[in-house]
């Protein structure tokens, strides 16, 4: 194999070792002293291919020069059949000056046989089902091949064609299953998104609910509406709860029946336009957005929730501020993600501080930032750099507090779409324990 060979992009390592295993019985069985394997580059529909250099023997030799490797078959092949020899500036010397010896006196009697298979140097296309696939030249310079002898190399081709054709059929399928699987993951990730988006609102009407029974009077009517509005709002945590359970249960990967057209795989032709549209969206709509309609209403549910935990919760948002550039709604999810978090983290007893308006200069942008502080358990030094990544809860997860492990890596990626970026700050050592999360996003003057 040349140095040069790019044949890492479209040929498997079994199917090279095959090659060579072919090229090795041409040498030893029959007698060549020089053989080639070149297949199609790319032969999708109405498009010429170029053949690349699979295997060669000697390994040292260059069987084509670089301008005829960019070539293309129909160009090859026309010109192999009027002259069916490799070109002579890749034969060593030795075999030169016996070719030009013997040509002279062969010319007459191969015109006259009009046929490859008595020529010293023999060039079969590879076909499978009708299509060229490649190309498989040797060649000997001792003495000519027999019927017998070209038969064999037939087979040979014939064989390596095959190979070549379940070569494409093995690559069809770990494109599809690549992408079946980046499919899945991107599926799963937006389920898991949607479920964990609901788990606030959920628990915002269970308080409410709470709150409502224990303000009403038994005798009042209003008791049978409050009763049921907290029975089914339990009644869908639970619904979250038994599909994130199914989910977990369901994550083995499961057969997929993968039918691929035959000329297709003998073409090597892909489809992976088609699949473009399955891609994740990663753009947001950007608009003047103020803080303050985002964060009363979250902080009003936040209050209540503070209130049933025992938890003190204070904030402060800061008068005339600059409207910050975001997504109305990704900004929503993000405080409220956040705001939850440190609401679930902080005992009974202990305070959560959420502050808006609070500034900051990077790279010559204005900066505003929403800080939310809690007095929980902090977030230990091993499990910082990685709690952001989806699904990871680090020690928490041998906790008795529930989670999946979203609700920040989804507000980390919500606020990078928005050209912003979250800061952590923790400790989980006294006096000073506890959390911070500042929500940074750039200000807009408009």
């Amino acid at each position: 194999m040349s140095d040069r060979d790019p044949i890492i992009i479209c040929a498997s390592r079994e199917f090279i070792t095959l090659c060579k295993s072919q090229i090795a019985l041409l040498t030893t069985a029959l007698g060549a002293s020089m053989s080639a394997v070149y297949v199609a580059e790319d032969l999708l529909e109405n498009t010429q291919a170029k053949l690349i250099e699979i295997a060669v023997y000697p390994e040292n030799d260059t069987i084509w020069s670089e301008d005829t490797r960019s070539e293309v078959i129909p160009q090859i092949w026309g010109r192999w059949r009027e002259t069916p020899r490799l070109p002579r500036a890749a034969l060593p010397e030795a075999q030169k000056k016996i070719l030009e010896q013997e040509s002279a006196d062969s010319t007459a009697t191969q015109r006259q046989q009009g046929s490859l298979r008595m020529h010293r140097q023999i060039v079969l296309p590879l076909i499978y089902e009708d299509v060229v696939v490649g190309l498989l030249v040797t060649g000997r310079s001792d003495r000519q091949w027999n019927q017998q002898e070209y038969a064999q190399i037939e087979r040979i081709a014939t064989t390596i064609a095959s190979a070549r054709f379940l070569d494409r059929r093995l690559n069809w399928y770990r494109e599809r299953l690549d992408r079946e699987e980046k499919l899945r993951t991107i599926s799963q990730n937006r389920l898991d998104d949607f479920l964990h988006q609901l788990r606030n609102p959920i628990t915002a009407l269970r308080t409410f609910s709470k709150l409502l029974l224990k303000r009403l009077l038994p005798e009042d009517r209003n008791q049978t509406v409050a009763r049921s509005m907290l029975r089914e709002s339990e009644r869908l945590q639970e619904l979250v709860q038994q599909f994130d359970l199914q989910g977990n249960l369901n994550n083995a990967d499961s057969p997929l029946i993968l039918q691929p057209a035959k000329h297709s795989l003998a073409q090597g032709a892909t489809t992976s336009s088609s699949y473009s549209s399955f891609e994740p969206e990663n753009t947001l709509s950007l608009e003047p957005i103020s803080l303050r309609e985002i964060l009363d209403p979250l902080l009003t549910s936040a209050g209540a929730i503070a209130s049933e935990r025992d938890i003190n919760l204070t904030y402060q948002i800061r008068e005339n501020l600059a409207p910050v550039k975001a997504n109305a709604m990704a900004l929503r999810e993000v405080a409220s993600n956040l705001i939850d978090n440190a609401l679930k983290y902080t005992p009974a007893g202990g305070r959560v501080d959420v502050e808006a308006g609070i500034e900051l200069v990077a790279d010559n942008e204005r900066l505003c930032g929403i800080s939310i502080r809690d007095t929980g358990c902090g977030i230990p030094p091993e499990d910082r750099e990685r709690i952001f990544d989806r699904h990871y809860r680090g020690v928490q997860a041998a906790g008795d507090i529930p989670g999946t492990g979203l609700g920040l890596a989804i507000a980390k990626e919500l606020v990078e779409q928005m050209h912003g970026f979250i800061e952590l700050i923790s400790s989980n050592t006294s006096p000073q324990k506890g959390t911070t999360f500042i929500i940074w996003l750039p200000v807009t003057d408009n």
